[in-house]
């Protein structure tokens, strides 16, 4: 049997300038869709999948993050004097349990490669997810609980998740080749970062969720910086995938890059319309905003 998954990595240092002046103060990852920061939606991702050590890379003014995943002592007396019973049991259900977060800094904005190395001694020598708090998937079964599942019908190795992108768009995004099926998940056949307009050999493109083995970390302390100058991840699972086997993960539900103001504001439709609470109302009130 494969080695479990056990623990999710969270690259959260970066500066969300695309969000300003929103993030002048706030971190991005703790703009929230809808009612949550899109950093807890990703971190009950996680939970669900059955991670128990959360990881979280951070840089300045992310202390906030820190704080979020905390108990405010203040907070929960004023709730339970004023009775408000739902509330506090919402924010007990969001919140890990003592001694599951970890918090760790990259001080110089070096690149993802670089930002999943600084977690490399918390996460030690154990296979790992590895999750972009920007991409949110919006499924009944979340991502993560489904490659989980395919790493395990694979036998271990390495997995990567996948969605289709239109195809005049390829260029834009990391795109895998896809080889024969292996229960939910395929063999990858090809990994390539942006490739020229017309040459990629599928429409999948590489989504935010990964499942890697620790052989990462020793390529990442060797990798020299590629694109934009910065320690590229995708060239380092290049060289691991020499070594070791990659599978795929087609996505089949909706992915929303929270990174960007349109995926976030789309994001932020999609999750109010499947709301139990909000669904129906929200439907009605964006009905009349489009008749304008």
């Amino acid at each position: 049997m494969p080695r479990p998954i056990r623990k999710a990595v969270f690259p959260v240092a970066g500066l969300g300038t695309r969000f300003l002046p929103a993030t002048k103060a706030v971190p991005k990852e703790m703009l929230t869709v809808v009612d949550k920061p899109v950093i807890q939606h990703v971190v009950d991702e996680a939970r669900e999948a059955g991670i128990e050590h959360f990881i979280f890379v951070t840089g300045r003014n992310k202390a906030v993050i820190e704080d979020h995943f905390d108990k405010q002592y203040e907070l929960d007396d004023t709730l339970q004097r004023r009775g408000k019973t739902e509330a506090i049991e919402i924010l007990r259900k969001q919140l890990p349990a003592a001694g599951q977060t970890s918090f760790t800094r990259q001080q110089e904005p070096l690149g993802l490669g670089h930002a999943v190395w600084c977690a490399r001694d918390i996460v030690g020598d154990e296979p790992f997810a590895l999750i972009l708090p920007d991409m949110l998937h919006q499924a009944k079964r979340g991502c993560l609980a489904e490659m989980i599942q395919v790493y395990d019908e694979a036998g271990g190795g390495n997995v990567v998740a996948v969605y289709e992108v239109p195809d005049d768009q390829t260029h834009q995004y990391g795109i895998v080749g896809r080889g024969e099926a292996v229960g939910k998940g395929f063999k990858m056949t090809s990994m390539v970062e942006k490739p020229a307009k017309g040459t990629a050999q599928s429409n999948l493109a590489i989504s935010g969720r990964y499942i890697l083995q620790p052989e990462i970390f020793d390529l990442l302390s060797k990798q020299k910086p590629g694109a934009g100058g910065e320690i590229q991840l995708t060239d380092s699972m290049l060289t691991l995938a020499e070594r070791q086997p990659f599978s795929g993960y087609a996505f089949p539900g909706d992915v929303y890059d929270t990174g960007s103001k349109l995926g976030f504001l789309s994001a932020n439709v999609a999750y109010a319309l499947a709301s139990e609470e909000l669904g129906a109302a929200f439907r009605k009130e964006l009905e009349a905003l489009l008749k304008g």
